[in-house]
């Protein structure tokens, strides 16, 4: 019997939180307030949005889900660790995060920055050690590479760094695109090639639809959050809004306007859908994400 995409996605949601308790340092272990941090972020909740994209993208290409599993906690592990560092004071100062006390908050701002330094190392040691991957050392070395350009300069990192030069700034297009495909969009695309690297056989006209998917749902996802940082309701997205804005931070609804960005998500949902056209049903979780992505209120 066929489930639904949210029966698929709660089961998705379940088996990572499973696989992330189970990667994570345990709390009652040695330096213990450290790895206490360490899990009271990776754990706090989430929609999982970077693990689902690893297995949609295994799925697409019949790949056992056990297979990817500890790219997808790595890719979150990454995740968690740059919201740690993004919240913090020298960064985007929030105190609220899904709801609760932000990491520096519940602990302090020496505890957060290692916490999210140990997250990161976490992360790659998944990728080395993890039995379950492929074995073959040029895709364990692959991943890697496609983990660390995602979270470095060209990526996350770069992202958030030209972010804060931005604040301020005079709004341009080219500017917030780069950011938004480096700080957000980077490790959206990379939750996809980590499980495109995992199939050997898959072909170049393959991997380059499922790169243009994950390019376009990346920039959709960003879009869409900047549009709920103005219109969205605190309540649902677990944090205060209008925070972009008092922070005068250069988004793409501040740059082309709110009707504007409303229509560029429509575009972006329409290219997300017709790169993975040619895979047909295989594909229905990864069209399924990308309307869920593009189309929430949270």
């Amino acid at each position: 019997m066929s489930i639904t995409f949210a029966e698929r996605l709660s089961r998705w949601q379940a088996d990572i939180e499973h696989a992330l308790d189970r990667c994570l340092p345990a709390s009652t272990s040695s330096p213990a307030r450290l790895h206490e941090a360490m899990r009271y972020s990776v754990l706090g909740g989430g929609k999982r949005v970077r693990p689902a994209l690893v297995y949609a993208t295994a799925a697409a290409l019949s790949l056992p889900q056990h297979t990817v599993t500890a790219a997808a906690c790595a890719v979150e592990i990454i995740h968690a660790y740059s919201l740690i560092h993004d919240d913090l004071p020298a960064m985007d100062d929030d105190d609220l995060r899904r709801g609760r006390p932000t990491c520096h908050k519940a602990f302090d701002e020496a505890t957060a920055v290692l916490a999210g330094d140990a997250l990161q190392a976490l992360a790659f040691e998944l990728l080395t050690t993890d039995s379950d991957l492929p074995a073959n050392p040029a895709i364990r070395l692959e991943l890697v590479r496609l983990l660390t350009q995602a979270s470095g300069t060209a990526g996350m990192a770069g992202g958030q760094a030209l972010d804060l030069a931005a604040e301020g700034q005079p709004a341009d297009l080219a500017t917030i695109t780069d950011i938004h495909a480096r700080k957000t969009g980077a490790l959206i695309r990379v939750s996809v090639l980590l499980a495109a690297a995992c199939q050997p056989d898959l072909s170049r006209e393959d991997h380059d639809a499922l790169d243009l998917y994950a390019r376009c749902v990346g920039l959709a996802f960003q879009i869409q959050d900047d549009l709920l940082d103005i219109e969205g309701d605190p309540l649902l997205l677990g944090k205060a809004t209008g925070a972009d804005q008092a922070l005068q931070k250069l988004t793409y609804p501040s740059v082309v306007g709110v009707e504007a960005a409303h229509r560029k998500v429509a575009e972006l949902h329409q290219q997300t859908l017709a790169a993975i056209a040619h895979f047909g049903s295989q594909a229905d979780s990864l069209r399924d994400l990308a309307n869920w992505l593009v189309l929430r209120q949270h």
